[in-house]
C-alpha cells in the first residue's frame, strides 16, 4: 500500500487492505486471480474525535465486527487498483457522513385538514371493505 494517507486523521498502520479472490461466476480470469479488495479500517488507531467514531460505528452497520474493525469489500471492477480505490472512496464517503452531524428532528404536529383526511380515507376503506362481505340473506 502506497504511503498516502487517505485522510489525515487516519494513520497508515489503522488500515489493512488484502487483495482476495472475487465472488461469484466469472469464467477463468476469476479463479486464478486476486482482484478484489478488502480494506480494514481498526476504529482504536485512528486519531479520529470519539463522535465521529460513534456515529461511524452506527452507519458502518453490518460492515463493524466485533473487533471495531469496519471492513469494505470491493470486487466491482476487474482491476485491483480500480477495486482499491472504490474501496477507499466508499470509506471516505462513510466518514464524511460521519463527520456531520446528525440533524436535529423538529417535533410537528399534523394539521387539522391532515387530520381529517386521514379519517375520511380510514371511513371510505371501512366502506370498501364491509362492500366485500358476503351479502345479507333476506
Amino acid at each position: 500500500m502506497p504511503d498516502d494517507p487517505i485522510d489525515p486523521e487516519i494513520p497508515p498502520d489503522a488500515l489493512d487492505v488484502q487483495f482476495v479472490r472475487a465472488r461469484g461466476a466469472g469464467g477463468q480470469h476469476v479463479n486464478k486471480t486476486s482482484t478484489a479488495v478488502q480494506l480494514r479500517v481498526m476504529l482504536p488507531r485512528t486519531r479520529l474525535p470519539e463522535p465521529v467514531k460513534s456515529r461511524l460505528r452506527v452507519l458502518a452497520g453490518s460492515k463493524l465486527t466485533g473487533d471495531d474493525e469496519v471492513i469494505i469489500f470491493a470486487d466491482r471492477s476487474r482491476s485491483q487498483l480500480k477495486n482499491r480505490e472504490d474501496a477507499v472512496g466508499r470509506f471516505l464517503e462513510l466518514l464524511t457522513r460521519a463527520r456531520s452531524p446528525a440533524k436535529k428532528r423538529i417535533a410537528t404536529r399534523p394539521s387539522r385538514s391532515q387530520k381529517k383526511a386521514r379519517l375520511d380515507n380510514k371511513k371510505r376503506q371501512g366502506q370498501t371493505k364491509k362492500l366485500r362481505g358476503r351479502p345479507d340473506v333476506d
